[in-house]
């Protein structure tokens, strides 16, 4: 069978690193193949995409060097982070602009637009929506709906579903295998569950970006599940090998009321976009709030930070939180897309920024950075540019540089996305000895594993209401309850 794209002895190395990222690196991917890349973060899956395409270095400069690329003349490409991806600012501009270019007649292009985001399970009033009042999770919807567009011979996914609820994960991978029946497919995805049943084909990668197999989806997870113990990688059953290996969370009883809200409002513009009627927050809790792409878990976030315009009482440790100098000793908060975080030019700047605004001294600075670098992995990538590091990286810094100052308060939106199982369980541990320790923490995620073994409450955000408000178990068991249904 033909070869549709590949690279041969490939040599790349990003700026500000002393070593290749890939060194004299092969792969010959044949036509109707589905390929899952596996390794972990930082391993060079994104890079290795990017190349196929001819995006580096064509687009994105980066240094390097290969015998032959070979580059499919029909492909499309889901980056990592939705918003790179757009090249206007309205919805329907957005998927208009691929018709366009494939020379689709205007008066067709509402039809396929509206076909376009039915199959990714979205739906306006109006599809000439503002493309940055969509969360997070609807942008990604709409980014694989202006690749759909395209109607390509190959798709490089690169972890098309990271910002999906659960539902909207089953909704796009049962259409990307409908419409990948007859395609190449390129996929980077750590959340495998859903991907395994219709992939003929895994390559394996190491922390070096090393192939280390190449096999089927059976070879891989019985002869090489020791390598994906020891590099840290999701496979089936993870979560079940790490929970019997993990030694019991000390519980803590405090209940002191650290955050308090009664009629309060966030509001998007003049829009009233979220309301919760009554809810206290205990220190030392952890809760994870949960709710549908676009139901308003991160505007209400946004809304605890001052970022947002507020109504109604909000009280931090009985006092008015509006009129408190510094909202950040008391909260620290990770955005839901790390590159809004990062003000320097380097990842050990990046950590120390907040500290040389306290006027620690160098020696201190450079200990505790040290600390974090170690605690989150990064310690190789010191020297780098935040903006060359893998989004899994990015989002280990991100979370870094907001708990230097060790804050009572960590509200962090899906700091696990990206992540291999090593660094998912690593940043839990780390948020887990902080929650020991007194820090309360509220964290968006879609991950169920979590919200069992983590979590101390669950929000359940909808339509912007806080519509349940319970212990893990309850929540665990309502769910179960509806899909028996």
């Amino acid at each position: 069978m033909k070869e549709i794209t590949g690279v041969e002895d490939l040599r790349l190395k990003f700026p500000g690193t002393d070593s290749l990222l890939l060194k004299d690196f092969s792969i010959s991917i044949k036509k109707g193949e589905k390929v899952l890349l596996l390794g972990p973060s930082g391993s060079g899956k994104s890079t290795l995409l990017q190349v196929l395409t001819g995006l580096i270095p064509n687009s994105v400069e980066v240094p390097m060097k290969a015998k032959r690329v070979n580059i499919p003349k029909s492909w499309g490409f889901l980056f990592q982070d939705p918003d790179t991806q757009f090249c206007m600012p309205y919805v329907d501009e957005e998927i208009a602009f691929v018709l366009e270019n494939l020379a689709i007649a205007r008066d067709e292009m509402r039809h396929y637009i509206t076909d376009y985001l039915k199959q990714v399970g979205l739906q306006f009033e109006d599809i000439h929506t503002p493309i940055q009042s969509l969360s997070g999770g609807m942008k990604q919807r709409l980014a694989i709906a202006s690749v759909l567009a395209l109607e390509a011979d190959v798709l490089f996914l690169d972890e098309p579903t990271a910002m999906l609820d659960p539902t909207g994960t089953l909704e796009v991978w049962e259409t990307v295998k409908k419409i990948g029946e007859n395609k190449t497919l390129v996929i980077v995805e750590h959340k495998i569950e859903q991907v395994i049943d219709f992939i003929d084909r895994i390559i394996l990668l190491n922390d070096d970006g090393v192939i280390v197999a190449d096999g089927t989806k059976k070879e891989i997870f019985s002869d090489y599940k020791h390598v994906l113990v020891e590099q840290g990688i999701w496979y089936p059953g993870v979560w079940e090998d790490y929970l019997r290996n993990r030694s019991s969370p000390n519980e803590t009883n405090a209940k002191k009321p650290i955050v308090t809200l009664k009629e309060f409002d966030v509001y998007r513009g003049k829009e009233k976009k979220v309301h919760i009627k009554d809810l206290t927050v205990n220190q030392g809790e952890w809760i994870t709030v949960l709710g549908e792409n676009g139901a308003g878990k991160s505007t209400w976030l946004l809304g605890l930070m001052n970022l947002l315009k507020t109504k109604g009482c909000y009280q931090i440790d009985n006092q008015d939180a509006r009129r408190l100098s510094k909202l950040t000793d008391y909260f620290a908060f990770v955005f839901q897309n790390p590159e809004f975080q990062f003000v320097t030019n380097s990842v050990f700047d990046e950590i120390a920024y907040t500290l040389r605004l306290q006027n620690w001294s160098e020696d201190q600075i450079v200990r505790k950075v040290e600390t974090l670098l170690a605690r989150f992995h990064l310690q190789p990538y010191a020297k780098q540019h935040p903006y060359h590091l893998s989004m899994g990286q990015k989002r280990r810094l991100s979370v870094a540089a907001a708990t230097v100052m060790e804050q009572p308060v960590l509200l962090l939106d899906e700091p696990t996305f990206g992540q291999d199982a090593r660094n998912t369980f690593a940043i839990l541990e780390q948020l887990q000895q902080m929650r020991n320790k007194g820090t309360t923490i509220i964290m968006i995620t879609h991950d169920c594993h979590i919200v069992k073994h983590f979590a101390t409450r669950v929000l359940y955000i909808n339509d912007g209401r806080l519509t349940l408000d319970c212990l893990p178990l309850q929540y665990m068991e309502e769910k179960q309850q509806s899909l028996e249904v």
